[in-house]
């Protein structure tokens, strides 16, 4: 709720056994011993970005030796896995045995 007066947020205080809005202008409401204050947050899930086998072929290559063959050749992507304020998240697959793995450099 705001306050009629100034239009700022309405805070809940406790006044002996009722419990008032206050405002920092002075303005107290009357009435108020049965008001609630809920917030409601509506996450939204990541998507996670599939990448098919056919599609590999489209997708650049650099030189990178598997960790499981050791071929010196592997297609790469990036993704942003974690906050905007850090990097992406580099991920690998072995042109030849097909291992993903990722690179955090």
């Amino acid at each position: 709720m705001f306050c009629p007066k100034c239009g700022s947020v309405l805070l809940p205080r406790k006044e002996g056994s009722k419990r008032i809005l206050v405002c920092s202008c002075g303005y107290k409401s009357s009435g108020m011993e049965k008001t609630k204050i809920t917030e409601t947050i509506n996450r939204k899930g990541r998507e996670v970005e599939v990448i098919e086998k056919t599609d590999f072929e489209t997708l650049p290559k650099t030189k990178a030796e598997c960790e499981k063959c050791g071929h010196k050749k592997a297609f790469y992507w990036t993704l942003q896995t974690r906050a905007g304020d850090e990097p992406e998240t580099k991920f690998l697959k072995c042109e030849k045995c097909g291992y993903t793995w990722r690179d955090y450099d």
